[in-house]
């Protein structure tokens, strides 16, 4: 299972983003906590459907969880329809994978 981590950077260090739809990066972890890929998101800037965008974006990737600071209903209703699991968790992206590994 991949665990994709809305990112305002490229890397595990950065802070997570409090806008799941517009976030900058979503980094893709595998369920061991290995970085696996950091993806630019295509969707961070310009109108609406971001959310969903995103939402298709992850599960196409094979994405099981998404984290961030925060997520709108619209994004919640394409993750559901799609299978996708989220939680939202602020802080930094390696801290916040931790609390989501560890249950």
């Amino acid at each position: 299972m991949k665990i994709a981590v809305a990112s305002l950077g490229k890397d595990e260090n950065s802070d997570v983003s409090e806008r799941a739809g517009r976030a900058p990066y979503y980094l893709i972890f595998n369920e061991n906590g290995e970085l696996l890929e950091s993806v630019k998101n295509p969707f961070a800037m310009g109108g609406g459907g971001a959310g969903f965008g995103v939402a298709k974006m992850l599960a196409d990737k094979g994405v099981g969880i998404v984290i961030a600071g925060k997520f709108g209903p619209n994004m919640t209703s394409a993750m559901e329809a799609r299978g996708l699991k989220y939680t939202e968790v602020g802080g930094k992206v390696r801290d916040a994978l931790n609390e989501v590994l560890k249950g």
